[in-house]
């Protein structure tokens, strides 16, 4: 299912999260992605754009409090994935807002194994989704150059 939301990503940087399913879906099914994986994509897609701070506390964004992970997150999570969430964090790439959108995805995810490629991957998305016109230049050194120079805060 991520290799179809990295081909969105990739070939439809400006489509809206909520995009016209049925012609995607034709597109994605035309370069030979399967029709079950397609729709669990376009609804992990179409759930980015639902992503609301309401549902959280309001002071979630400035917190510097500690987090742990829940059993669930950690079964999902190992530990170097989640040592990338606490360096996008410190680095000022994530506030703790997004870390929880990106943990909410990684978990939506139909993926058997979370490597922190696809966190990486799926943190782009998630920014992305906030605000589309951001130049997001760090994690996208360090999805492709694998880049680990970040400036930790």
């Amino acid at each position: 299912m991520l290799e179809i939301l990295i081909y969105l990503f990739e070939n439809y940087p400006h489509v809206e999260l909520a995009p016209d399913r049925d012609a995607l879906a034709l597109k994605l099914t035309a370069v030979g992605f399967n029709g079950d994986e397609i729709d669990c994509a376009l609804d992990w897609f179409s759930d980015l754009g639902t992503l609301n701070s309401a549902e959280y506390p309001a002071n979630l964004v400035h917190s510097r409090a500690t987090r742990f992970f829940a059993e669930v997150e950690q079964d999902r999570l190992d530990t170097e994935s989640q040592g990338l969430l606490m360096l996008l964090e410190q680095a000022g790439i994530l506030n703790p807002l997004q870390r929880e959108w990106v943990i909410d995805r990684v978990l939506a995810l139909d993926e058997d194994e979370i490597t922190p490629d696809k966190i990486k991957w799926i943190a782009l998305m998630v920014l992305w989704s906030q605000n589309p016109n951001q130049d997001y230049l760090l994690l996208e050194d360090m999805l492709f150059n694998d880049g680990n120079n970040l400036p930790i805060h």
